[in-house]
Order: C-alpha cells, then structure tokens, then sequence
C-alpha cells in the first residue's frame, strides 16, 4: 500500500467537499475545483478528513492510490489558501510587463513575447524582472511557469535568462584567452 495514499487529507472549516458520480468538487474561500476520480481508487469523507483507498490490490490501483491523494490534496490546499510560484528574469535589458492577463517579455530576441495568461492564474511583475505567478490549481500553474521559463531558459556562463526564485544555476568557466 501507498504511504502517501494512506495519509487522511484534512478538511478545514471554511472547505467544503462533494463527492457525487466518481466527480470530486472543492469549495473554498478561494474558488472552486472539481475532478474526477481514477477508477482504480475509492475516496471516502470520514471525520473533517478525506481517504483515498485502492479499489483492489493490483500494482496500477496502488500507483494511483498515491497520486491521487496528491491531487486531491492540492484541490484542498488550493481553495483555501491558493498556490504562488516566483520567476526571476536575469540579463541585460530583459524585462517583462503586466498588461491584462497579458505578460510582455522582452528576453534578447529582435521582438517582444506576448505571453496570454490563462483563466485562473494572476501575475504580478515586481522591478521589472520578478514575476510572480498564482492561482488555485496547481497543476497549472506549473506548467504555465513552465512555459515562460522555457521562452529563455538560464544558460549557464553568464547566468542570462528566466529561473524559478529557488533554483540555482550551475556556473560553468567560459573561454580563457591563450599567449
């Protein structure tokens, strides 16, 4: 058995949770989250907690006994408090700016990216080379952190590009001259 799976999830006061038909809804102070249960796992409201059990004791029903506490998890975590990932963009005249849900990035090339946030994720740009990104589904935001992070990756001699807050790049020696 899944020790991830076997943990309750709690549910707080202000966190409302349904469960009809296979199809999971949270509700929260933040918004609203639905999705559907894996066949493979049964979810159970016992106690202001939430358990994930395995349907049956096959190695696929298992696997997805663990993911599926994450998932539901995060539905929780995110309605009553939400998520928020931080960019940072390093390099001489890369700079990025808010218009909307429209964030223009200036990353070296001969154009400015128009990058369309999508629906439930709000940024706020800080200094010009901060980005902070957030929302209620994590799955996501990553991957729209992701995708701005992949318009201009770090590259490692000089440290130039868009990075997560908490990486850290690996610096490599560059060229030395030769006499």
């Amino acid at each position: 058995m899944s020790r991830v799976g076997k943990k309750p999830i709690p549910i707080t006061g202000k966190t409302k949770v349904t469960l009809k038909d296979r199809e999971l809804t949270v509700q929260g102070p933040k918004g609203s989250l639905s999705r559907t249960l894996h066949p493979g796992v049964e979810l159970k409201i016992e106690n202001e907690a939430l358990h994930v059990s395995a349907s049956d004791e096959s190695k696929k029903a298992r696997a997805v006994q663990g993911l599926m506490r994450s998932l539901v998890a995060n539905m929780v975590t995110g309605v009553d408090r939400g998520f928020q990932r931080i960019l940072e963009i390093n390099g001489i005249g890369y700079r990025a700016a808010l218009a909307g849900s429209t964030l223009t990035l200036n990353l070296g090339y001969s154009h400015p990216i128009e990058f369309k946030l999508p629906e439930g994720i709000s940024a706020a740009v800080d200094k010009n080379n901060t980005i902070t990104l957030s929302g209620i589904d994590k799955e996501k935001l990553g991957l729209t952190a992701a995708s701005i992070r992949r318009l201009r990756g770090p590259e490692p001699y000089k440290g130039k590009g868009i990075k997560y807050a908490e990486e850290r790049i690996q610096r490599k020696a560059g060229k030395t001259g030769t006499k």
